[in-house]
C-alpha cells in the first residue's frame, strides 16, 4: 500500500477512540483506564470501590417517587457508562438496565448508575484479553428472564459473544 498512497508507518496501535491497546507476542489487551477515570468527575474521586456493579436482587421501577434529578446529567452518565461496555462487558447488563430510564430519569437511576462508576473505580484496570495463540473459535452465550419489567411484563434477554479468549459483542 505504501507504493500506491503516501503513507506514514507510527508504529503499533497504542491508542483508538479511547481505547487503550497494547500488544504484544502473545496477544491484545483492550482497557479504558484513561477513559474510566475521566468518568470520575461525577463527585466520585474520593468514593469507594466495591464488588458489584448492581445490587443482586435490585429491580428498578419504571415509576419511581425518589425525585427529579437533572436529565441531560443522567443521559451524559448513561451514554458514558455504555462506551465503557466496549471493554467491560461485566457492566453491559446493568447499564443495559439503567439506559430504559433515560426519558424519565430519577435520583433513585442516577444512584445507581453512580453505583456502576464506584464499581469501575474498583476494576478500571480490567479490559479484554485476546491470545494470539489460542483458536478463533466464535463462541455465544445468552440468557433471558420471564416477564422482568414489573410495570409491562417484558422479558429482557442477553447475549455475549466471544472469538477465542476475548468478547466481541
Amino acid at each position: 500500500m505504501q507504493e500506491t498512497f503516501e503513507m506514514t508507518d507510527l508504529g503499533l496501535l497504542h491508542h483508538f477512540l479511547g481505547i487503550e491497546v497494547k500488544q504484544s507476542k502473545t496477544g491484545i489487551f483492550i482497557t479504558q483506564r484513561h477513559y474510566i477515570a475521566d468518568m470520575m468527575m461525577f463527585n466520585m474521586h474520593q468514593s469507594k470501590a466495591i464488588g458489584t456493579p448492581m445490587f443482586v436482587n435490585e429491580k428498578l421501577q419504571a415509576e419511581d417517587s425518589s425525585g427529579a434529578v437533572d436529565a441531560k446529567m443522567y443521559r451524559s452518565l448513561v451514554g458514558r457508562l455504555l462506551y465503557a461496555t466496549h471493554t467491560g462487558p461485566d457492566i453491559s447488563y446493568a447499564v443495559g438496565i439503567l439506559s430504559m430510564f433515560v426519558s424519565s430519569p430519577s435520583k433513585l437511576y442516577f444512584d445507581s448508575g453512580k453505583r456502576v462508576l464506584r464499581y469501575l473505580r474498583g476494576t478500571q484496570d480490567y479490559g479484554i484479553w485476546y491470545s494470539g495463540s489460542s483458536e478463533y473459535k466464535l463462541v455465544g452465550f445468552s440468557d433471558s428472564d420471564w416477564a422482568g419489567c414489573m410495570k409491562d411484563k417484558k422479558s429482557t434477554t442477553w447475549m455475549i459473544f466471544n472469538i477465542g479468549t476475548g468478547a466481541v459483542s
